[in-house]
């Protein structure tokens, strides 16, 4: 799952980092645990929150993937006896629920995103990556984490956007609308899809606003040049190189 647009992470010390998955959906678990060990990464998993807190005192995972929902000990605990024993180890929740007051509630209570049950693995993997480089307990073999289409090019760092070696001037959302867009290049992604990651739990939800978002990047992006994005009809929309 690791490509050239996402350098393989590792710990300070060269080792693989490592990610502990807690979820009591065993079949989940092995997925997961499949996806993150193609990245290279060391994982170990739990079923329970008490389980949970055990392996990763032993364990002292680099990020943690937690289901909300467990029968014994729910995510939300797990994580705020994390945090009181002083681990501030990155956390990225799992949760069957999408009410804007539960997504809330996980970040405020320490969590630092989270995805929504049904999801695919790569995006965990990409925002386990993004924690992990955020909160600094891992880093890229490359100096630059760049994202690349063609000739347009985005470093996740810096923030800094070019196309065929000019410079391109976007807003924090642009820049969020368009990194979704190229870390999902040659997918098709709705509107649904990029409300629910752009504007994330903040955003009231109309759709209207992505096809503005989507027009200003046109703008700024493909003026004059071969056409990056496209409007899949009925779908959604995709960037990909000109062929």
């Amino acid at each position: 799952m690791t490509t050239p647009h996402s350098p393989a992470l590792t710990r300070a010390d060269g080792n693989p980092v490592r990610v502990l998955v807690v979820d009591d959906e065993q079949m989940l678990t092995d997925l997961l645990s499949m996806a993150l060990k193609m990245e290279g990464w060391e994982v170990r998993t739990a079923a329970s929150g008490f389980e949970a807190l055990a392996t990763a005192k032993e364990f002292k995972p680099d990020s943690l993937v937690l289901d909300i929902m467990m029968p014994d000990l729910d995510g939300m605990s797990v994580l705020q006896r994390l945090r009181q024993a002083g681990d501030d180890v990155p956390v990225l929740f799992l949760t069957a629920k999408d009410a804007v007051a539960d997504r809330v509630a996980g970040l405020t209570a320490g969590g630092d995103d989270y995805v929504t049950k049904p999801f695919s693995l790569e995006e965990v993997v990409a925002r386990l990556r993004a924690l992990m480089r955020r909160s600094g307990t891992a880093h890229a073999a490359e100096d630059e984490p760049i994202l690349r289409v063609g000739d347009l090019s985005l470093n996740e760092d810096s923030h800094e956007v070019e196309r065929g070696g000019a410079e391109i001037e976007l807003t924090a959302t642009e820049f969020e609308l368009l990194r979704f867009l190229m870390r999902n290049e040659r997918k098709v992604v709705s509107k649904a899809q990029i409300l629910d990651r752009v504007w994330s739990y903040d955003f009231g939800g109309r759709s209207s606003v992505v096809e503005l978002y989507i027009s200003y990047l046109r703008k700024k992006i493909d003026a004059g040049r071969d056409p990056l994005i496209h409007t899949v009809r009925g779908v959604g929309y995709m960037i990909k190189a000109p062929q």
